[in-house]
């Protein structure tokens, strides 16, 4: 499911009309929403089409596909942010009688042998398939590194209605010190659920989820993980605190009080007193390894010289460094919501913009 509720997929003059708004769209309900939306501004979409190459020319660009060549004078890059699992390079080093999968490869609980699982990552994917995996019964432990930890509810209302009311979701790119660093941040500790249930650390302890370090290395089949559990726990605590400050603030100055429930705070991140540092892989103990370690861009198709040192497309909020060449779709391309269906129409206009005035030019 989004981790988005219904309302917040928002489209140009295309909302959600159902009548559980405040539901979690699963992955049939969103197609149709954007085959819907297709439909209802005639957009010509080719489906069934995969782009082989995009070249530039001396008119513009050359996309190849399965379906033949197009020539365009300017092209938008719509093709996602989450298109292949990323893997650590020690992953090489894991025992080979354990079992490793990524997010994408993961179907259920059934397709992983007995026994024990560690999961790699516990932003929104990790959390979410700990306790799924957990509640097959196999013994999961988690490898803690850095994460956005949030309520699902806070004062009665989602915490992504209060990201749009309060305005932080229409935060820029250009108001932001270090963008790179904001892009980079992984997502939100949030599931999609009915029950509206806070999906954090203590709630995966809680049923017998084991906590431990962030992976850190691998020597001789042991795993080596960080001893800075305590404290990448202690700054996510923090920053959920601040944003929970941020938006009793917006509450106050607005007079909004009489309309939500009273502030609250959440008890801390509970971590045990002295967490391993190390674990013997070869023991047979955990049988499969579950990367849940983030996703990037795949742009192995794009034949234009636009990528920096680390293989990211170099633009500015979505303007590439390519005349007539755009993008969509990114983390914080131009705002705090342009990777989510709700930021596509604000970045579209902007685009657009710059766009009809490179063509006039």
């Amino acid at each position: 499911r989004l981790l988005t509720p219904n309302w917040q997929s928002r489209l140009p003059g295309f909302g959600y009309d159902g009548d559980d708004p405040d539901g979690f769209r699963g992955m049939p309900e969103t197609i149709d929403y954007i085959s819907r939306y297709a439909a209802a501004i005639s957009a010509p979409v080719k489906t069934h089409t995969k782009v082989t190459s995009v070249n530039r020319t001396d008119t513009g660009y050359r996309v190849a596909t399965d379906q033949g060549d197009w020539h365009c004078r300017t092209l938008v890059l719509a093709s996602g942010a989450c298109n292949i699992a990323n893997v650590p390079p020690l992953a090489l080093a894991i025992p080979d009688h354990i079992a490793q999968v990524t997010p994408t490869q993961y179907r259920n609980p059934d397709q992983l042998a007995e026994g024990g699982v560690m999961v790699v990552g516990v932003a929104a994917t990790g959390a979410q398939l700990a306790q799924e995996i957990h509640q097959s019964g196999r013994p999961i432990t988690v490898s803690v590194g850095e994460h956005v930890r949030v309520p699902r509810t806070y004062r009665g209302r989602d915490i992504q209605w209060w990201m749009d009311r309060t305005g932080l979701m229409d935060e820029r790119y250009d108001d932001i010190d270090d963008i790179n660093r904001a892009r980079s941040l992984p997502s939100f500790q949030l599931t999609g659920s009915d029950n509206r249930a806070m999906l954090d650390l203590n709630a995966l302890s809680s049923i017998g989820v084991k906590l431990i370090g962030r992976i850190a290395g691998m020597n001789d089949g042991k795993a080596q993980f960080s001893g800075s559990l305590r404290n990448m726990c202690a700054l996510a605590d923090l920053k959920m605190g601040r944003l929970l400050d941020t938006i009793d603030e917006w509450v106050s100055e607005n007079d909004f009080d009489g309309e939500v429930d009273p502030a609250e705070r959440f008890a801390p991140t509970e971590i045990e007193d002295n967490p391993p540092l190390g674990m013997d892989l070869r023991n047979g103990e955990i049988k499969t390894i579950v990367w849940a370690t983030g996703f990037r861009p795949d742009h192995s198709w794009l034949d234009v010289p636009v990528f920096d040192r680390k293989g990211r497309v170099r633009h500015d909020g979505g303007i590439v460094d390519s005349p007539g060449l755009y993008m969509m779709g990114q983390q914080f391309l131009r705002r705090r919501k342009s990777s989510l269906i709700d930021g596509a129409g604000d970045d579209a206009r902007d685009l657009s913009d710059h766009l009809a005035a490179y063509l006039a030019g």
